[in-house]
């Protein structure tokens, strides 16, 4: 399936939706989706593997599973030693060699010389059909989450505000209530058998999405993934978690106090929008650039420059794209020294909730498309990236030629869409507001 991109134009150069090079999709009869997109200008490719597996999937008691595999996978297959994934393509020259995990995907990815690239696929396709879930790898990898735990969430300040403010604002056993770090506990408690069900139910071809984007074909990544992962089989999983219909706000408001040992009090605050890719939501990422990126958006303009309410490095409101089924309004502020944070805080309702009436200017929409336009040119500037959006866009809507649509829809949204947006999202009964306070010496005690 492919489907040749538009003539871009001087009046409409997104006339092709910014993405200039074919897209080419097929499947084996295994159901492993393949994505090829052709690029000569580089002797590079970029691997990208998306397994439709994340946080929202893990079964109860189970929470942190997605993301200790994320670290498994590099602990050896059964033709490759353990973390040689990583020599193995240094050795051929590949770089950015990684994995993420999120609440819906588990992705893998690498670059690599393109006389590489039957490398990049053979290891790929050893780990996708035999993983060595051995205890010992068991034991070392949760140790590893853990510290990885410490050092990001638990002993940095504020680290905890986003996995808290999930928690706020969707309900126990929703499938985005726990956040991708999971439970120290219940990891702990796990029997290798459990991980090797999850393994078993989610690493197989016909959950995964192969992309590569660079100096290869059709041609040669078709033979490419019959030769290495044509002979692993489909395997059965568990029916798809259902995600629970949620009332259009949160329910509130909801504000929660936390005191730890913080150097500064702040703010964290979360909007529902609308879901990523849905009608609307482009316009939900216009707003928040409107309001909050930058100091030209007009939370920083009012709270930091005009009433100097707030501290330059601590304002800001953005789209958080949380998962396929959530998104997000997140937001942060911080007050100045001698500043009542009450004060801040009815202040920074006041500008979002001004926004339901006072639609943006034509100077403040061609801002926030320039900044989006930006952010979009820089995520197709490179093979790696590349791969990683088409890989999103077939995963999340089916086919990977919905990344065209990417940049028009935003390009798209007028004056009159941003208002309505601002009057849909900020009201009382959708926000989530937590407030980190500074502990004094005797509450630390």
């Amino acid at each position: 399936m492919v489907r040749q991109p538009s003539e871009g134009t001087a009046e409409n150069p997104a006339a092709d939706g910014g993405f200039r090079w074919p897209v080419r999709q097929f499947s084996l009869d295994n159901g492993l989706r393949v994505v090829v997109c052709e690029d000569r200008t580089s002797p590079i490719a970029g691997v990208n593997l998306w397994y439709n597996v994340g946080s929202r999937h893990e079964p109860a008691g189970k929470h942190g599973f997605a993301h200790l595999f994320e670290h498994l996978m590099f602990q050896g297959s059964a033709q490759v030693g353990k973390t040689e994934h990583f020599s193995v393509l240094q050795e051929v020259g590949g770089s950015a060699i990684n994995a993420t995990t999120s609440a819906d995907r588990t992705n893998y990815y690498q670059t690599v010389p393109s006389a590489a690239l039957p490398t990049a696929l053979w290891l790929e396709a050893d780990r996708m059909g035999s993983l060595a879930l051995t205890q010992e790898n068991l034991d070392n990898q949760r140790e590893v989450v853990k510290n990885e735990r410490r050092q990001r969430y638990d002993n940095v300040p504020y680290g905890r505000w986003a996995e808290i403010l999930l928690a706020l604002a969707y309900p126990e056993g929703h499938p985005y209530h726990h956040s991708t770090i999971g439970s120290m506990a219940e990891l702990d408690s796990a029997e290798q058998s459990d991980f090797t069900a999850f393994y078993e139910s989610y690493y197989s071809p016909d959950n995964a999405v192969l992309t590569v984007v660079g100096d290869a074909d059709e041609a040669q990544v078709r033979g490419l993934a019959e030769e290495y992962f044509g002979a692993l089989p489909a395997r059965p999983r568990p029916a798809a978690p259902s995600v629970a219909a949620l009332p259009a706000g949160i329910e509130g408001p909801v504000h929660e106090v936390v005191v730890e040992p913080v150097p500064l009090p702040r703010f964290f605050f979360g909007f529902r929008a609308t879901r990523f890719g849905r009608p609307g939501a482009a316009a939900d990422e216009v707003l928040a650039a409107v309001l909050g990126r930058g100091r030209g958006a007009r939370l920083f303009s009012e709270l930091v420059t005009k009433r100097e309410l707030a501290q330059a490095e601590g304002s800001y409101l953005a789209s958080w794209q949380l998962a396929w089924h959530e998104s997000m309004l997140s937001g942060m502020v911080t007050p100045r020294p001698g500043v009542d944070p009450a004060e801040l805080l009815a202040a920074y309702f006041e500008v979002c909730e001004q926004a339901a009436s006072l639609a943006p200017t034509e100077a403040e929409l061609d801002r926030a498309r320039s900044m989006l336009e930006a952010d979009w040119a820089r995520e197709l500037s490179s093979v790696g990236s590349r791969a990683d959006q088409l890989s999103r866009h077939a995963v999340l809507f089916g086919d990977a030629d919905r990344v065209r649509d990417r940049l028009p829809e935003l390009l798209s949204v007028t004056a009159e869409d941003v208002r309505a947006a601002a009057e849909r999202i900020f009201t009382p009964n959708n926000r989530v507001t937590l407030e980190y306070r500074v502990s004094t010496a005797s509450e630390g005690n």
